[in-house]
């Protein structure tokens, strides 16, 4: 059975902004198996978050999500994604500022490279944000995953003044708009 889930399930590469916030939005998404939060698209090998935090890398912090495309299709992934970030701020999420907060899409196929173009155009036409999407679209590169202390940050530091101040307000907008995706806890 585990080798029958991998072959079905697909993976996604995203930034936007600080992984803390997109890592805690998809873990809680239906058809969502996994999050992880981690670097990808720079030139250091195996960075560490203090190199990724120092602007000289070229990563950008994101979430490798490994999803159940029978559930959830990588478009609804994509449309979480555009709901929880504002991309039409070239290396900035509020009060975060660099490189690393980018916003992008890592594709992992040429079939994820035309939805995400697809769905980009789909919330540029919808006039969702007021500013021109600056979401860079490539190919996925190395992904290298944070430091354990990064993983299910959200959930383990649910009253730090970041998560309070910026995490929360991500993951009631995800679960208030789509609140028919929002996985239940298990009885």
């Amino acid at each position: 059975m585990g080798s029958e889930n991998a072959r079905r399930n697909e993976t996604a590469t995203l930034g936007g902004g600080c992984f803390w916030c997109l890592d805690a939005v998809y873990r809680g998404l239906k058809g969502v198996n996994r999050a992880v939060s981690g670097y990808a698209g720079g030139h250091v090998p195996n960075p560490t978050y203090e190199q990724v935090c120092g602007k000289g890398t070229g990563h950008a912090e994101v979430v490798q999500v490994e999803f159940d495309p029978a559930e959830i299709e990588f478009a609804d992934i994509l449309r979480v994604f555009f709901t929880i970030h504002d991309p039409t701020t070239k290396d900035r999420q509020g009060a975060d500022v660099g490189p690393q907060y980018r916003s992008v899409i890592f594709f992992h196929s040429e079939e994820q490279k035309r939805v995400a173009e697809a769905v980009m155009a789909e919330v540029a036409a919808a006039g969702v944000w007021d500013g021109k999407l600056v979401t860079e679209l490539a190919p996925a590169p190395e992904f290298y995953p944070a430091e354990p202390e990064h993983q299910d940050y959200f959930a383990r530091n649910p009253w730090s003044g970041y998560c309070r101040a910026v995490v929360a307000p991500k993951v009631q907008k995800f679960r208030k708009t789509f609140a028919d995706r929002v996985k239940r806890p298990a009885a």
